[in-house]
This record gives structure tokens, sequence and C-alpha cells, in this order.
């Protein structure tokens, strides 16, 4: 079993890293190179704007690409619950976002030529139980009404067409989602800006951001750099002088496994659709089968931060999650064991806008892939002048009550969503 993530390892690296030392002065410097910067370093290089991306280690190899390789239109949340919150026009206004995103990484796959498997087949959310299901129906009722007529539920008893197993009742059904390689989308996007301009550092890590007249001064472990303008697309990252933002992000382990190959006409029997799949809990898991026909298989199974010790242990409960999900693969071999973070806001909906005159956009809450790309386009065309609509724009994003250094509160906060599900 490898202890590394599926899509890196099965995906041709990054090979257009600039060489060169960090040194000069760029009109725009990106801080972080997942699919936000990646995303704002094309749309800017191929408008002739000078821009830098600074990756602490490689580019896409973060949450960009670790995660379970969805790429879901929808909210993470409860669309009457957002409307509440924001308004009906403000949560249609994300919820396009969203939709937005998932179109915008099919049209730079077409448009760049990136091999990366992509397909729109949809997204099942699965109700863990029969109470959920009931929820789902009110919600499509509401989605299908209000911002997106492309839902439908799947009644319990039509399941099996779409699922080889028992344990779940019944299903909704976005039909604008959609999945991809991770790794190879991320090393495509990479050579994407390469191509148009953009220089990528790699192993660059950002140790201080300093305003001075005219823009900022970066340092980074590979040398320093002068920039107008600054976008900070890092995510959770724990390096570098970004405090204000990591006080209001809680880092959250998630975990995948991916099984050995099952062969086609196998793993096609497990998810005839083959859709995306996520389950209706707090503490819930996400699967989907890959293009050499294995299943990958995600969840929080513990809320601990990511750690090769801590990888194995949350493996060997997603692996008991799986066979009790598909008793038909209980013998069969994983492949593939890793973590990753999600930078999860307290509300659980991203942030962009600006501070301290830097650009930024992250906090994605573990829905990220299509957002996260369409966020680094949007960021970028207002650093250009456009006037183009930020949809988290404004939002009160005060600082994580005790939240400084590590998130000694995560097995609190476990605690509460395994009480949440057991009651719900």
């Amino acid at each position: 079993m490898k202890p590394v993530s599926y899509w890196l390892d099965t995906a041709e690296p990054f090979a257009l890293a600039s060489p060169e030392p960090v040194q000069g002065r760029a009109e725009v410097a990106i801080i972080g190179g997942g699919f936000t910067g990646l995303s704002a370093a094309r749309t800017l290089a191929r408008r002739g704007v000078d821009v830098r991306v600074l990756e602490a280690g490689r580019v896409a190899a973060e949450a960009s690409g670790r995660n379970g390789g969805h790429c879901n239109n929808g909210l993470s949340l409860d669309f009457s619950g957002v409307a509440g919150k924001v308004g009906l026009e403000r949560a249609r206004e994300m919820y396009r976002a969203f939709d937005a995103g998932v179109d915008l990484v099919e049209r730079i796959v077409r448009e760049e030529g990136i091999d990366c498997h992509f397909l729109r087949t949809g997204k099942l959310k699965l109700a863990a139980k029969a109470g959920h299901f009931d929820t789902m129906r009110a919600a499509q009722e509401v989605l299908a009404r209000e911002v997106d007529a492309d839902t439908a539920v799947i009644e319990p008893g039509a399941l099996h067409s779409e699922l080889a197993s028992s344990r779940y009742h019944g299903a909704l059904l976005y039909k604008r989602s959609a999945m991809l390689h991770m790794g190879a989308f991320g090393a495509g996007l990479a050579s994407a800006a390469a191509r148009a301009g953009a220089r990528i550092h790699e192993h660059a890590p950002v140790s201080a951001i300093e305003p001075v007249h005219g823009g900022f001064r970066i340092v980074t472990g590979a040398g320093s750099l002068a920039a107008d303008k600054v976008l900070i697309a890092s995510g959770i990252s724990a390096q570098g002088p970004l405090g204000w933002f990591r006080r209001r992000i809680i880092p959250v382990g998630s975990f995948i496994i991916v099984t050995e190959p099952l062969g086609e006409s196998r793993a096609r029997a497990l998810l005839p659709g083959n859709r995306t799949c996520t389950t209706s809990q707090n503490i819930g898991n996400y699967f989907r089968l890959t293009p050499d026909h294995r299943l990958v298989w995600g969840g929080r199974a513990r809320f601990a931060m990511s750690s090769p010790d801590s990888d194995l242990k949350s493996g060997t409960i997603l692996h008991r999650q799986l066979v009790e999900v598909f008793p038909q693969l209980a013998g069969c071999r994983i492949d593939y064991c890793w973590g990753g973070l999600v930078d999860m806001t307290r509300d659980r909906l991203p942030r962009a806008g600006e501070h301290e005159g830097m650009s930024f956009s992250l906090g994605y809450s573990g829905h990220g892939v299509q957002i996260s790309t369409y966020m680094g386009d949007v960021m970028a065309r207002r650093m250009l002048g456009e006037d183009v609509a930020n949809p988290f724009r404004d939002l009160p994003w005060p600082a994580v009550p005790l939240h400084v250094g590590k998130p000694w509160f995560l097995p609190l906060v476990g605690l509460y969503y395994r009480y949440r599900d057991r009651v719900s």
C-alpha cells in the first residue's frame, strides 16, 4: 500500500517550473501553486501580465492533488439555509458560481488539451437515513424552483440502478457535476499558465511579505521578489506570514484509500452510472471510480491532522466503512492510502476579497476543485480592473476563538458532529 496520493502518483509531473531563482520584479506575485493560484496565473499571463507563482513545494500537490477527485456543482450547505443567512439573490449568485466553476474546468481542459479524464456524469448525495431522504426531497423542490432545474431525487426503490449497495435510502442527483484526474489537471493547468508566460517557482516557501512603496517585497527560501500586487492563494498553509488567514481557517484532516484495479465489469457493477457520490452524514464518505477501474473511498474518518501514522489509522477505519457499504469488496486489496487538509471556515463558505492591500481567495471547505479554479480566474480579472462579481465579497470573517497554533479543539469538534449524526 502506497502512502501517497493516487492522483499525484499516476500523473506526469509538471515539467515547466522556472529554473531561475526568485528575484527581480513582477506585476503580480501569487502565493500558492494550487488550482486557485494556477488558474489566476493562466488568466493574468494570457492578458500579458508579468506574473510569478511562488509554491512552497510542488504545484497542485497539497489540497488540489490530495482530494477525492470530484468536481461537483452545488453548495456544500443547504441552499435554503444559505439563503436565510445572505438572502435569496446572493445565495443564487454563490450557487451559480459553483456551476460556473465546473464549466470553467471543462473549458480549460478542452482549450488546453489536458488529458485528465474529465467526465460530467453527475453527483449522487446519498441519504444515510430514511429521514435524510425526506429532507433531500424538500431541498430538491427548492433547488428546482429557485436555482437548479438539473436536479432530481432518486427514490429508495430505484437506487439499485445507481449503486450496488443496500446501505442508503434514496439520493439527490446533481446532473451538472463532474469528475477528473486531479494530478493530470494540476500539471496541465500549471503547464498552460507557464506556456502563457507565467513563471512558476516550486520549492520557494514564502517567509515574509513586506509592504513597500508601490507594492510588496516577498522573501522566499529561494530568493526575494518585488511585486506590484499580491494574491494569497495558499489555503491552509502552515508556512509563511499568513497568521491573519490562519486564525480564520480550521484545518481538518480528510483521508482517502484507493482499491486495487477491479476490472471494468466489476467496477461498473458497483456504480453503473459512474457518478461521484457523497453521503448525508456530517462525518460521511465520498467515493467514485477511477479511469483504471479502482474505487476511491474517502472521508473524515478521524478528526485529526494528516501525518503518516494518522493516515494509516484513518485508512483502517475507511476500509471498514467501505466493506460495510460494499461487502462484495471484503477481500479487495488497498493500494493507496493518504490524507490531506481541508481549509474549513466556520460557516463552510469560501472567502475572497482584499486584506492589507493584498487580494485573497481561500476557505473552500472541502468543495474546492471547481470553485478554486473559478475564483482564481475571478480574482485575476478583478486585479486587472474588470468589473466581475466576487460572489463571496464582504462576508463577515471573524477569527476562530482561541485558535492560535495547532487546532487543539478538533477532537471536540469530532465528538459534536458524531453526536449530530446519531441524533439526526
